[in-house]
């Protein structure tokens, strides 16, 4: 026995596996493009599906399809969106431009599935379900790709949504928590005026909260689908219904809000939705990487460094130096979003890239984008789950180090002047003295007026101190 069959298209005779549910032309995509090892996200074939599962109701409720073809075919595609057909889609990512070897690839497997469902084997012949002529009936590469892009990035937005709402809610808690710690505040990595340790979180959690708000904002614009466009934008082959019944019959069956476009030329030759949301996610990515390097910076030591919050000790830190504890969400966190910085430039590059009617760099775009989201999701939810939850403040060493803080001195300017505050803090730099003893010692306040105006949870309140200046 053999293990493989023939299989023939429009170039010729080609050997396919024997148990493959995909065809001729997927085998040849396999052989042309042995390139990266890596397989189409699982967001890319379940969007695929689902138009294929969509355009086989409206192709039978138009008249264009046999109810028997159709029905298999819905079978089969449901299948597919339920992943019991992983190991089918084998294209790399990196394949024929604007993705019809993946097109074709789902084209098959689907097509074979619903033969089987229909009582015939994978080697037989004059099969009545045709991967061209019903399961991509009414369709073309170029409007089902961009398409799948959109669906599939909308597949996982409440998932991405709801892990970045969980990190905004932990942030905000460790802001409540901490709230009465208060610290030196640094800019340029230099000592500031005092904050609360519960206001740096805030802030933290109000950066993730934005981002979360763009993020919607951005998912609004691949809402709108140019399915129905077919190989240019003129839906040559396609019913003039078959564009909104397309939209209409997806967004039921998958609970989404989706909506028609008005132009399909557009949404078939731009990527401008695709970029615009990877953006949302590069700003995204841009702030937890602050946030993530901060973490770094404020739990650094813990002999030598800042040391004002303690992160959860998830695994040793080295090899070699015993009782070592490292960042390592944190780090973690920053590796990630590196990571999904670079897919947002390759987005961007892709995206130009298209010429007249196609844009032909989309199963780059598609990887990407889902990569982006699926990277996103999982580094947030660990630094969420292993970091953010379980930290704590060191409330010694940040109110130690405020002790030591001569930029206090801030806080006198409305009282002593500018000129006067600057005096008082070199000298207590030089003489390694306090900010209240020196302006005492110089006569500028006295000791109960140094006291009340030097408070330092006052200062992180905001306002102007009205303590009159001594004398």
């Amino acid at each position: 026995m053999t293990d493989y069959r023939i299989e023939k298209d429009s170039l010729g005779e080609l050997q396919v596996p024997i148990d493959a549910y995909y065809g001729v032309q997927t085998q040849r995509a396999v052989n042309n493009f042995p390139i990266s090892g890596l397989k189409p996200y699982p967001a890319f074939v379940w969007s695929m599906a689902a138009i294929k599962r969509a355009a086989a109701v409206v192709n039978h409720d138009l008249g264009l399809l046999d109810k028997k073809l159709a029905d298999a075919i819905v079978e089969a595609a449901t299948e597919v969106m339920d992943g019991k057909w992983t190991a089918q889609f084998v294209v790399d990512p990196f394949q024929a431009g604007a993705g019809t070897s993946h097109n074709m690839n789902v084209n098959e497997v689907i097509a074979s599935r619903a033969n089987e469902i229909l009582g015939y084997k994978l080697d037989a012949k004059d099969k009545p379900v045709r991967s061209n002529d019903h399961v991509n009936m009414a369709q073309s590469t170029n409007d089902t790709i961009p398409t799948a892009i959109r669906v599939g990035a909308l597949w996982r937005l409440n998932e991405l949504i709801d892990v970045l709402q969980a990190l905004k809610n932990a942030l905000y808690s460790k802001a409540s928590e901490f709230d009465d710690v208060v610290k030196s505040g640094r800019t340029h990595l230099q000592d500031a005026v005092p904050v609360r340790l519960g206001q740096e979180f805030g802030g933290y959690a109000k950066a993730v909260e934005r981002n979360i708000e763009k993020i919607q904002q951005a998912a609004e614009g691949l809402k709108r689908l140019g399915i129905g466009g077919t190989a240019t934008g003129t839906g040559l082959n396609a019913h003039p219904e078959y564009h909104a019944r397309m939209v209409k019959v997806l967004g039921e069956y998958l609970g989404m809000t989706l909506c028609e476009s008005d132009d399909l030329f557009e949404s078939m030759n731009s990527m401008q939705d695709a970029v615009f949301f990877s953006g949302a996610l590069r700003a995204l990515a841009q702030d937890l990487i602050r946030i993530a390097n901060d973490f770094r910076l404020l739990s650094s030591g813990p002999s030598t460094g800042l040391d004002e919050i303690r992160l959860p000790a998830v695994q040793p830190g080295s090899s070699i130096m015993p009782g070592k504890v490292n960042p390592v969400l944190a780090e973690m966190l920053d590796m990630a979003m590196f990571f999904v910085l670079g897919q947002d430039t390759t987005i961007t590059f892709a995206a130009q890239a298209g010429q007249l009617e196609l844009n032909v760099m989309m199963p780059i775009i598609a990887y990407c984008l889902f990569q982006e989201m699926h990277v996103t999701i999982g580094a947030v939810k660990a630094f969420t789950d292993k970091c953010v939850t379980g930290l704590t403040a060191n409330r010694p060493k940040a109110e130690g180090w405020l002790a030591k803080n001569a930029i206090i001195a801030t806080a006198l300017n409305p009282i002593i002047g500018y000129q006067k505050g600057a005096e008082v803090v070199k000298k207590a730099m030089a003489e390694n003295r306090s900010i209240r003893e020196i302006v005492v010692e110089l006569g500028y306040l006295t000791d109960e007026q140094a006291v009340v105006a030097l408070e330092p949870r006052a200062m992180t309140e905001g306002g102007i101190t009205d303590t009159p200046a001594a004398g």
